[in-house]
């Protein structure tokens, strides 16, 4: 009879105990995902060029994944029939924020897939997206909110994940008009501020986005605010945590603040100041 209240009591306790999984990471772990179709060949390069330990957790990422969650925002034929494009998260430590840094990918920056990725929830991390030859980059998404699923153990919302894509697509687009840097630069202080005033009505959002705008210096047609609204309502209604978004967004701002303080950043900025002092001496030089 002792022993078999020994065997219930062993058992309550496992009940109770946290189930570790698989997933289970830590700080400085790495998950990668990988184009299902690279080749053999592409795929240890791309594991190489990404300095991936032996025991690294490797996801892959179906063509029909990329056409699940890109195909009401772009073309069919621009998502392609392969799935190429591969990523790294790289677990940072708590509040250190996101980091992105891409290779090969030609029409996505860095600031949109850290906006895109703070948009669906993902935070302290390092990421890297590449691929072997020059890709759009729309597709990685995908393969970074799968990866950051299995390193937090927590499942990111179907509509979100639309959203993120969406903000994706939508902000190269804009892009593509206004600049890249100025597309990433105006949804971040938007979403910056829906953090800090939740918007009610399209009209408040309207005026948030006019206000960036004006704010940032950025001439936007009323096609584009209207799709920037369109988008924004869609964001404030569904389950996220802007007061996270907001932290992200704060983080990120701080790190270029903290580069421009820094000895490497204050170099890089007499470098330009040279530069232009030069750039006066030898107009003047012309006309004397």
């Amino acid at each position: 009879m002792k022993f078999l209240k020994n065997v219930i009591l062993l058992l309550c306790m496992l009940l109770i105990l946290p189930i570790h999984s698989y997933a289970d990471v830590a700080v400085g772990d790495m998950i990668i995902t990988l184009g299902e179709d690279l080749t053999k060949e592409q795929k240890s390069a791309v594991l190489a060029e990404m300095n991936a330990p032996q025991d690294a957790q490797i996801i892959t990422v179906s063509n029909e994944e990329e056409h699940k969650y890109l195909g009401n925002y772009i073309a069919k034929s621009l998502i392609g029939t392969r799935a190429i494009s591969s990523s790294a998260i790289t677990i940072s430590e708590k509040n250190s924020g996101l980091e992105v840094e891409t290779k090969n990918i030609n029409w996505v920056t860095d600031e949109m897939y850290l906006n895109a990725l703070i948009t669906a929830g993902v935070k302290d991390a390092e990421i890297y997206v590449t691929a072997p030859f020059e890709v759009s980059g729309t597709g990685a998404l995908t393969g970074l909110i799968k990866a950051y699923e299995v390193s937090a153990e927590k499942t990111i919302p179907e509509d979100v994940k639309q959203a993120a894509n969406e903000e994706l697509v939508k902000t190269a687009e804009l892009g593509d008009s206004i600049g890249a840097d100025n597309a990433s630069a105006l949804i971040a202080k938007v979403k910056e501020e829906i953090a800090k005033n939740p918007p009610k009505t399209e009209a408040d959002i309207r005026a948030l986005i006019e206000q960036a705008a004006k704010e940032l210096g950025i001439t936007l047609t009323e096609e584009q605010i209207q799709s920037l609204i369109d988008l924004f309502n869609k964001l404030k209604d569904l389950n996220i945590d802007w007061n996270q978004v907001g932290e992200q967004i704060n983080i990120a701002k701080d790190k270029i603040t903290n580069f421009l303080e820094s000895e490497e950043g204050q170099g890089f900025l007499e470098k330009l100041k040279q530069f232009f002092i030069s750039l006066i001496d030898a107009i003047k030089a012309m006309f004397s």
